[in-house]
């Protein structure tokens, strides 16, 4: 059995599962937030037998694992949180799966976007006309303006609000349903008795109203942008698998192929794979000779040769030779859809990013509900009802969280600004706390901490032959190969300013190299697994080239300042083990740190298995489950879309010191953070009959420019002493 097959296959559906009780998929339906998520996963959790409950606002799915589940129980939990579900009885082909996330993430983005655009575009110009004009007709338009913000904006708040309600605890949500809906419902009223002839110096609240129902749906439309990002790393992962597969039939003896969908693939299939094509299901070859690139496994470039018997997984590139293989498992269960799924439910274990505001909003709420009560019978004994309804309302209006709505963006924003002029995009107040929380960082090593590409590193001649010469001929034959090995080759030639003519009668010979005539000498290049090339000429050694990864230029520097930080720094790879530990014993890392030959579900449950604080840095498809999965996932701007879109902060390519630089800036970013939530609740809890909340703004923002003071603009990255310029 291969490395492969033991980690990934076979594979089986997921109503095999179902049919133990240990685990049951479901679609859910209705959600419109993170937070909704986090509402079913408490439901079910606290459900007899559940050990474990999973819920992916990105994908709409709910993964509940327990001893004797009923499944009518679950959905009963999850529609007494006011959501639909159903089970999930097979595992959707790729191209079902990515039309179903598209959908989903549109809808809700669209939702927001909507709700944003109208409570903004109505608030600037109603605040406006409410600041600058007197005359009879202005409280017509700003009551008319706010009903439609509080129509249109107002729905998701009022929904969250309830379902919070509904399981007995507050969250922002609440706080901002009740400060919208008091400042509306007192204007309308104030304005219906200032038609009468009544009140006619109170003011109007109609614009607060819009304001706080505008304002706050951007920051939900930009999480919505987000999440939409994050469900495009299980887009990009699920289209590496082809939507198609050449099916062979065993009857016919001619040996044509029928085309098929790759979901419609069934076990035991033979298809015929095509040299620069694409394996459409994980399976066994049965005839023919190749390399394929497995990147998508291991993350190496270097393509591996396989035979009679050899395991292939779905995705992998052929690129040489023919193979017909024998299909291990359905095309809806591939390793393609595995690892699609472990980045999703990697996804949607994170907490929701407003989750510590929640926290402090369900102490709070209670508490200003409290003042208001004291406040309004305390005026009515006192003998004044009307001064109790306005001190009453009053309370409400001041106690609307807009400090603590600003806590957190007004630090992130000038965090993440001051980590943008050193080139780290850092993409959200999350990613911020745990960079701000990190104990141990996990590096990937092909494209991380090395160059991610191979390059000549050695050439070795005989035979009275010059270094120069020697490449040029291997580079003549070299130039007509697609294989990473011909590149490096062909790209040290010209480096050297060296010139060839492309060898005549080419040949590439799948798992063992290439030969051609060269100026009427025969030479051939025979490569092995340690990606060392003999050359040979007319049947005698002339030589051999050595190529190889090397590392980064500051990566040593990198990983000890790290060490510095007080930082646990371990290595995870799915290279070979001498070559890891080659590289990583030369970065300075203990062999006891260094783990080879990972592939996407090992690197994943070792980061499953790390104590909080864990931060993958990845760069490659085989990472994207990982950096989902860590606490945070740093990936490296020259990576490929899927790591990028799976991890939390992206760094520039080039520069790995920009890891220790992201953790000092998060460092202080989240103690400003926390600043800012006490000043918030500080002002608000304690001195709301005094109106304090424009002095608890004023202290919010101030602490977040002095933040920025404290970060400054350097544009370079000091390691070990060294200035290292950034991006």
């Amino acid at each position: 059995m291969t490395k492969v097959e033991t980690q990934f296959g076979p594979q089986k559906s997921p109503s095999m599962d179902q049919e133990r009780g240990s685990s049951i998929e479901l679609m859910v339906e209705g959600m419109s937030c993170v937070s909704c998520g986090a509402s079913i996963q408490s439901a079910l959790e606290a459900l007899e037998g559940v050990t474990s409950a999973q819920v992916s606002f990105v994908n709409g799915r709910a993964s509940i694992q327990g001893d004797g589940l009923d499944t009518s129980q679950l959905i009963t939990a999850i529609e007494g949180k006011g959501f639909k579900a159903q089970p999930l009885t097979q595992a959707s082909a790729p191209a079902e799966l990515r039309s179903e996330i598209e959908l989903r993430q549109a809808t809700h983005e669209r939702q927001w976007r909507y709700r944003a655009i109208t409570g903004i575009g109505l608030w600037i110009p109603l605040g406006i006309l409410h600041w600058t004009i007197e005359a009879p007709w202005i409280p017509w338009v700003l009551f008319i303006g706010s009903s439609i913000v509080m129509a249109i904006a107002g729905g998701g708040f009022y929904r969250s609000a309830w379902r919070a309600a509904m399981k007995k605890t507050t969250n922002m949500d609440t706080l901002i349903s009740i400060g919208a809906t008091t400042a509306y419902v007192f204007s309308l009223v104030t304005f219906l008795l200032q038609l009468t002839g009544r009140m006619t110096e109170q003011p109007l609240y109609f614009t607060e109203a819009a304001a706080l129902l505008g304002i706050i749906s951007l920051g939900h439309w930009m999480e919505a942008r987000a999440t939409a990002k994050a469900g495009s790393a299980v887009r990009d992962l699920l289209e590496l698998q082809p939507e198609e597969a050449e099916k062979i039939d065993p009857q016919d003896a001619s040996g044509d192929t029928t085309t098929i969908s790759s979901a419609d693939v069934q076990q035991g299939d033979r298809l015929l794979i095509r040299p620069g094509s694409r394996i459409p299901v994980d399976g066994i070859v049965v005839e023919g000779h190749s390399e394929i690139d497995e990147s998508i496994v291991t993350g190496e470039s270097l393509p591996v040769v396989k035979t009679l018997h050899d395991e292939v997984v779905a995705g992998s590139f052929n690129t040489t030779g023919r193979l017909v293989i024998e299909a291990s498992v359905d095309g809806r269960n591939t390793t393609i859809s595995r690892i699609a799924e472990m980045v999703q439910k990697a996804q949607s274990s994170k907490a929701d990013i407003q989750r510590l505001a929640d926290q402090i909003s369900s102490v709070f709420v209670p508490v200003v509900l409290s003042i208001a009560l004291v406040t309004f019978f305390g005026w009515w004994i006192y003998g004044d009802f009307p001064k109790g309804v306005i001190s009453t309302v009053t309370v409400l209006i001041i106690s609307c969280p807009c400090a603590l709505g600003l806590a957190t963006p007004m630090a992130v924003m000038v965090g993440a600004g001051a980590a943008s002029k050193r080139g780290i995009l850092i993409k959200s107040a999350m990613a911020l706390e745990q960079a701000g929380r990190t104990t141990h960082i996990v590096f990937d090593k092909t494209g991380t901490l090395t160059k991610g590409r191979p390059e000549v590193v050695e050439i070795s001649s005989s035979d009275g032959m010059s270094e120069d010469e020697l490449l040029s001929l291997a580079s003549a034959v070299e130039t007509s190969s697609e294989h990473p090995i011909a590149k490096a080759i062909v790209n040290a030639a010209r480096s050297r300013n060296l010139s060839f003519t492309p060898a005549v009668d080419f040949k590439a010979i799948p798992g063992e190299g290439v030969v051609g005539i060269v100026d009427g000498r025969a030479v051939k290049i025979v490569r092995d697994e340690a990606a060392t090339c003999r050359i040979l000429v007319d049947d005698r050694l002339a030589g051999t080239i050595t190529v190889a990864d090397e590392q980064r230029d500051d990566a040593a520097h990198a990983i000890a300042r790290l060490h510095d930080m007080g930082l646990k720094v371990t290595m995870l790879t799915g290279d070979k083990t001498e070559t890891a530990h080659t590289i990583g014993e030369a970065l300075g890392l203990e062999p006891s740190n260094i783990h080879a030959q990972a592939t996407p579900e090992s690197k994943s449950e070792f980061l499953e298995g790390l104590p909080p604080g864990a931060v993958m840095v990845g760069d490659g498809i085989n990472d994207s489950p990982a950096l989902a999965q860590a606490d945070l996932g740093i990936a490296m701007a020259g990576g490929t879309n899927i790591a990028i879109e799976s991890a939390d902060v992206v760094i520039p390519g080039e520069h790995v010191c920009a890891v220790p630089e992201t953790i000092h800036i998060a460092r202080k970013t989240l103690r400003t953070i926390k600043q800012n939530l006490f000043f918030a609740f500080f002002y608000n809890a304690t001195m709301i009959p005094a109106a304090a909340m424009g002095l608890s703004d004023i202290t919010v923002i101030g602490n977040a420019l002095r933040l920025k003071a404290r970060l400054g603009n350097s544009s370079t990255c000091v390691i070990e002493g060294v200035e290292v310029p950034r991006s």
